[in-house]
């Protein structure tokens, strides 16, 4: 009772000073400027305007984003198909619909991944992953993955702490032709039994605030047909089993506009039930089936406030709380392959920050942010010990623009204390100053060529799991650092009269270093393993994206496409026979392709994933190497022009030439498979 007492005294001293210090002078600021309320009455309405553009990613670093209707046509349904086609990106897909999407950015692991749902970052304390193919793109506006960390100026502490960032951004309601509403009924069904409806409905309530309710609801049988090696080739067919999803997702927002500011206010509810088809490989011959089931609830309610108070300042506060229920289920009654596992886990995260942006000169701002994170998280394990988390974030960043340089750097405090219902049990206090820097070189006025580099220092905490998950974790664990280096050079020109008319290029080669890396490592028998600080990896790759836009006539062609190599070593042991080789499920070689044509209503795209040869062990020899493998999807879209509404028709053909593959092994994906969507706009 005294530690409870200490945590909750602790916790109560530190939101205070933060509000006091890092809010308080923002916030009375802010009211310092409203206008009188004795002016309301002679306000002037008049119609929003909305301004609809191009949305461009900040430049100083490398960024990569898919939006509006690109998005729209590619051949994805959640945020983890979107992602595959950017360079550099591996996604671990535990196969079918409802199997688990982890993404790995440039070889550095799932865990160095932040993961931001309108500005704010998604959680997870416990094992550090996000699952991406919970996350729907039906209400989606835009996706960007930013390599480094996002050089926007005006962002939170939480913007420095990873080694790349994942920004998804929702629909910010727009009205047209004075309406006051905006209805989208959407219906997708297809193979494995997949039926998959949505609404989304945008309602005007007043000039300056407007409210968005989107729902979904997805239900997979998740079987499919497979192939899989016996000793001579793909000669055996099976069917994948225990692969059903029952989704229902809910998202209710409110946007306002304010005097050279704004407001956003968002609920997010996620309940699912799934099963688990686990690896194949387990089962006698000819029998796949497994019984493990999951079922998880999901929400937050947070907020984002921003406010230009003058010329020189301006403040963005987030605000975020959030609640995760998982319960997982094996049973051996049903499946005689598995030990009996029942276990419910409950995690919640409370969150606040303030993030100030003074413009000193107009070459020089400064930004301030302050990030405060409560994390706990309970389980029904033996030996719990009841973790609990509060994390503080302090960021110190600068931009100065000169004549052709832009140059900004950073550094970030991060200060973590544990806590624990068994008095010694927690981890210690870990307090760490991490620093980045950017440079970007304009040489020409007239042409838009940059030159650019980065370094960062960085670092991940481990996990909750990886510290106090009973028989495995270890209180004594270090941070898992990265450090990282990036060099590019980016062109964009466009010809307005011409028929190729935008093209888009950029390269980038990168070294990466992880050190302290944490791994599993066995006890004195193979069922208790531990987690130590062992690893050792060097990454050296380079990235390149390439875009065009052409048009003939009333023929539009838009075509996007990437390649990635990667050389990520393991330098852990140098005694062991394998030091120096690929680490697992990294190929050498990868790369992706779109191509878009519209003409009048109709429209046609077709995207292409390549993944080449890679080892699925630290064990590089012949038994582990996986062979290349590419998909081919294609979408056939038209627009039919009803009354006062509109009706889009697509149909879709994904995996067209039936590839088997794998991307993590013993898991096989879909081969050919068909999905039809009827998309009612009002």
């Amino acid at each position: 009772m005294k530690t409870g007492n200490k945590q909750n005294k602790r916790l109560v001293f530190v939101v205070a000073l933060y509000l006091v210090l890092c809010i308080g002078p923002g916030t009375a600021a802010v009211f310092a400027q409203m206008p009188d309320s004795t002016k309301f009455n002679d306000r002037q309405h008049i119609d929003s305007i909305v301004v609809i553009g191009r949305f461009r990613p900040e430049k100083v670093i490398p960024a990569q984003t898919l939006n509006g209707k690109l998005l729209q046509r590619l051949s994805a349904h959640s945020v983890a198909d979107a992602i595959r086609y950017f360079a550099g990106v591996q996604i671990k897909d535990y196969g079918g619909i409802g199997g688990l999407k982890t993404i790995n950015v440039r070889g550095m692991g799932t865990q160095h991944v932040g993961v931001f749902y309108d500005g704010i970052q998604l959680g997870n304390a416990q094992n550090g992953q996000i699952d991406l193919g919970k996350y729907s793109l039906d209400n989606m506006a835009a996706v960007t993955l930013y390599n480094g960390q996002k050089s926007s100026g005006m962002q939170s502490a939480k913007d420095y702490a990873s080694a790349s960032a994942v920004y998804l951004r929702t629909r910010i309601p727009e009205f047209t032709d004075s309406k006051s509403y905006n209805l989208k009924l959407t219906l997708k069904g297809g193979s494995f039994g997949t039926i998959n409806p949505s609404v989304l409905y945008e309602q005007r309530l007043s000039n300056r605030i407007s409210n968005s309710l989107n729902a979904e609801f997805l239900y997979t049988t998740g079987r499919y047909k497979f192939s899989y090696v016996k000793a001579d080739g793909y000669d055996t067919t099976a069917v994948r089993q225990n692969g059903d999803v029952r989704a229902l997702r809910i998202e209710e927002g409110l946007f306002g506009q304010i005097p050279n500011g704004n407001w956003r206010v968002k609920a997010y509810f996620y309940k699912s039930e799934r099963g688990y088809p686990g690896a194949f490989v387990r089962e006698e011959p000819g029998k796949f089936r497994h019984e493990d089931r999951q079922w998880d609830s999901n929400f937050f309610l947070q907020g984002s406030f921003f406010k230009a108070l003058n010329d020189r300042y301006r403040l963005a506060v987030n605000a975020k709380y959030a609640y995760d229920y998982l319960h997982y289920l094996s049973d051996p009654r049903l499946d005689v392959t598995t030990m009996f596992v029942d276990n419910h886990y409950h995690q919640q995260e409370a969150y606040l920050s303030a993030a100030h942006e003074f413009t000193l000169f107009k070459w020089w701002d400064v930004n301030l942010a302050t990030d405060l994170q409560y994390n706990t998280l309970k389980a029904d394990l033996v030996n719990f010990v009841y973790p609990s988390r509060l994390t503080s974030l302090t960021a110190l960043a600068t931009t100065f623009r000169f004549n052709k340089v832009t140059v900004q750097s950073s550094l970030l405090y991060t200060f973590v204390d544990d806590f624990a219902r068994t008095q010694g049990a927690e981890a210690g206090d870990k307090s760490v100053f991490t620093p980045t820097v950017v440079a970007q070189y304009k040489p020409f006025r007239e042409v838009d060529l940059a030159l650019r580099a980065f370094y960062k220092r960085i670092f991940r905490m481990p996990t909750l799991n990886d510290l106090y998950y009973t028989f495995i974790g270890n209180k004594y664990l270090k941070p898992e650092y990265t450090t990282q280096y990036n060099m590019g050079i980016s062109y964009t020109k466009e010809w307005p009269q011409a028929r190729f008319w935008r093209l888009e290029a950029s390269l980038d080669a990168y070294y990466n270093e992880v050190d302290d890396k944490i791994i599993a490592m066995p006890t004195s028998n193979q069922f208790q393993w531990t987690m130590v600080n062992l690893g050792y990896v060097e990454i050296r790759g380079a990235d390149a994206v390439v875009s065009g836009s052409m048009r003939f006539g009333q023929l539009g062609i838009d075509c996007r496409a990437t390649y990635t190599y990667q050389k990520a070593q393991d330098f852990t042991d140098p005694n062991s026979p394998y030091y120096g080789g690929q680490i697992p499920y990294i190929p050498w070689h990868s790369a992706s392709a779109i191509i878009g044509l519209s003409l009048g209503d109709w429209s046609l795209n077709y995207s292409f994933i390549y993944t080449g040869e890679r080892y699925e062990s630290s064990a590089n020899i012949p038994e582990n190497h996986a062979l290349a493998w590419y998909t081919s999807d294609v979408a056939l879209s038209k627009n039919f022009h009803l009354n006062h509404s509109q009706l889009r028709a697509t149909v879709e053909v994904n995996n067209l030439l039936n590839q088997q593959y794998e991307v993590v092994q013993c898991y096989p994906m879909p081969g050919t498979n068909v999905k039809i969507i009827i998309s009612w706009i009002l």
